[in-house]
C-alpha cells in the first residue's frame, strides 16, 4: 500500500452480512459512498475522494479489490480484471442481476448515513463499479447516485449491450424512486466500447428526465485531446483544467452531491 497515495484518510475496518472489509476515510460532513473503478483505490481515486470532501461531505472509500495507495497500470488492471470476473461477489455476465456486493455496499451505506447525518448519502461506482450505485437506489438512504462508466454486465451481446445490471423487481423500485424526484447521473466517453450507446439509451428509457447524461466526445480529432480509449471520466482520463468536459464533469458531479446533501440539509 502507498501512505502517500492515501495522506489525509484514515482506515477502519467495517463489518456486515459476514464479511469485512477495509474503508478509507476523509472529510466531514454527509457521506458519499466512493466505490472504485478497477484496479483499486488508485492515487486519482484518492484525489477524487479529497475532492468530495473539499466541498463539505465524508468521502468513504471500501476497499473492494486491489491495492489500496497502488498507482493504476494495464498489468495490474488486467490481473484485477481476471479475479473481478470469475469473483462470486461481481456478476460481470449475467443479465438482469445485481452484483452480490451491493447489498454489502447498501450496509455500508446506511451505516455512514447513520454516522455522518445529513439527508442521506451520494454513491459514485465507477467502471466495473459504475452500476453499483443505481443498485444501491433501491434504498431511500442513496439520494445522489452516480453511474461514472458503468460496465456491467460486460456488453458481450446486443441483450447485455442495454442491460442495466440490476434485477427487474430493482428496477421497478428505482423507476419509482426516480419519479419521486431522484436524480441519476451517468458519465461516459462516447467510444467508450465498454460502456455501449444502448446503456444509457435504456436508462433514458426507465428513468425518464431523471436521468441525465454527461457523454464526452472521445471520437478521433476530438477538440479535446480525449483519446479514442478514454474510459475514466472522474479520475485516470480527467483532463483537469478549465474548460475541459471531463473537469466539467467533476463539476456536475460535486453540484449534485452540493444540492442532494448540503443544501438540503439546511433546509
Amino acid at each position: 500500500m502507498s501512505t502517500h497515495a492515501l495522506d489525509g484518510y484514515t482506515c477502519t475496518p467495517f463489518s456486515a452480512l459476514g464479511k469485512r472489509r477495509d474503508v478509507y476515510r476523509t472529510g466531514s460532513g454527509p457521506a458519499v459512498i466512493v466505490i472504485s473503478e478497477i484496479p483499486g483505490i488508485t492515487p486519482n481515486v484518492a484525489d477524487f475522494g479529497r475532492r468530495v470532501a473539499a466541498i463539505g461531505c465524508t468521502a468513504v472509500l471500501p476497499h473492494v479489490f486491489g491495492v489500496p495507495g497502488k498507482p493504476a497500470s494495464p498489468g495490474y488492471a488486467m490481473k484485477t480484471f481476471a479475479g473481478a470476473c470469475i469473483s462470486r461477489e461481481f456478476s460481470a455476465f449475467a443479465l438482469r442481476r445485481a452484483s452480490p456486493i451491493t447489498v454489502w455496499l447498501r450496509e455500508l451505506a446506511r451505516s455512514a448515513h447513520q454516522e455522518c447525518g445529513g439527508p442521506g448519502v451520494g454513491v459514485v461506482g465507477m467502471c466495473f463499479t459504475g452500476g453499483f450505485a443505481l443498485a444501491m437506489m433501491v434504498d431511500e438512504t442513496v439520494l445522489a447516485p452516480v453511474l461514472s462508466q458503468p460496465s456491467l454486465p460486460l456488453p458481450l451481446t446486443r441483450a447485455h449491450r442495454g442491460d442495466l445490471g440490476v434485477s427487474d423487481q430493482d428496477l421497478e423500485r428505482i423507476t419509482e424512486r426516480a419519479a419521486e424526484g431522484v436524480c441519476v447521473l451517468g458519465l461516459r466517453f462516447t467510444h467508450d466500447r465498454f460502456v455501449p450507446e444502448e446503456r444509457f439509451r435504456r436508462l433514458r428509457e426507465e428513468l425518464g428526465d431523471a436521468f441525465v447524461a454527461v457523454e464526452i466526445d472521445s471520437s478521433p480529432g476530438n477538440p479535446h485531446g480525449h483519446p479514442r480509449m478514454a474510459h475514466s471520466v472522474l479520475t485516470e482520463h480527467l483532463i483537469d483544467r478549465e474548460g475541459s468536459p471531463t473537469r466539467a464533469a467533476v463539476d456536475q458531479v460535486l453540484d449534485l452531491f452540493r444540492n442532494r446533501l448540503l443544501v438540503a440539509a439546511k433546509e
